[in-house]
């Protein structure tokens, strides 16, 4: 079943084509990575998914659960289940950690603010009287981010480079939690110019100049991180048709 459907999306700002007839079919329980060149429009896409300011003008729909939700502002589409994780992790002077993880969760007990902090390997005892300010490292409050996404247990997250920016002893706690959001039914799309974050995924969607241009399961997409893409209308050579894509970090 597809829990979200693009239908012939454009979007164009200041005279520049960032999304073009763009159509996509997301499965509902699995983890999708959706990678690219440098602006490819992965990051664009996450925007436009979400609904957020400047990204809404589009021609074209967006189903979610089969319903279009094109119309939609961000906070009709978060209550409808869907998520945004951003690449800089979130930081709100003055509301406290235990605030913050619970703010979106249904069952807003202790225990599951303590599940929470756990399964991203930090001590509740430490953490849930702290406040989501500059005393936290960027590992800490990515951790702490992804730890009131587990709590929310959202129909749809998307992760925009979850592990850009944080230390190497967070990453394997952001991997269990994209595993944790599967097993209890979660849809998961990644957004990810790394291999290694492409291996937490099920399937991935290739994107290049803002068009889909490939998809297929997780070790069939390898090709593209070994410089090996495939035949697009690239960004850098929007005349010719056989322009090959090149790696990088998107916008």
């Amino acid at each position: 079943m597809n829990i979200l459907e693009l239908r012939h999306v454009t979007l164009a700002k200041e005279g520049k084509t960032l999304l073009d007839d763009f159509t996509m079919d997301v499965w509902e329980g699995h983890v999708h990575a959706i990678i690219g060149p440098n602006g490819a429009g992965k990051s664009t896409l996450a925007n436009t998914i979400m609904g957020l300011s400047g990204y809404r003008e589009i021609s074209g729909d967006i189903l979610f659960r089969g319903a279009s939700i094109a119309a939609l502002g961000v906070d009709e589409r978060a209550r409808l289940g869907l998520t945004l994780v951003f690449q800089e992790p979130a930081r709100f002077e003055g509301l406290g950690v235990a605030e913050f993880i619970l703010a979106g969760a249904k069952d807003k007990s202790g225990r599951t603010l303590d599940r929470a902090l756990e399964m991203v390997g930090l001590e509740p005892a430490k953490y849930k009287a702290r406040a989501v300010d500059k005393t936290l490292s960027g590992g800490e409050r990515k951790r702490i981010e992804l730890a009131s996404i587990q709590a929310m247990k959202p129909r749809l997250v998307l992760m925009d480079e979850p592990d850009s920016g944080v230390d190497i002893d967070s990453i394997p706690y952001i991997y269990e939690i994209i595993k944790e959001l599967k097993r209890e039914g979660s849809t998961v799309l990644l957004i990810t110019h790394s291999p290694e974050v492409l291996r937490q995924a099920d399937h991935a969607f290739l994107l290049c100049g803002g068009r889909l241009v490939d998809k297929g399961a997780m070790d069939t997409m390898f090709d593209y991180f070994n410089g090996k893409c495939i035949p697009c209308r690239h960004v850098g050579k929007p005349d010719r048709e056989e322009a090959v894509c090149e790696d990088g970090a998107d916008e």
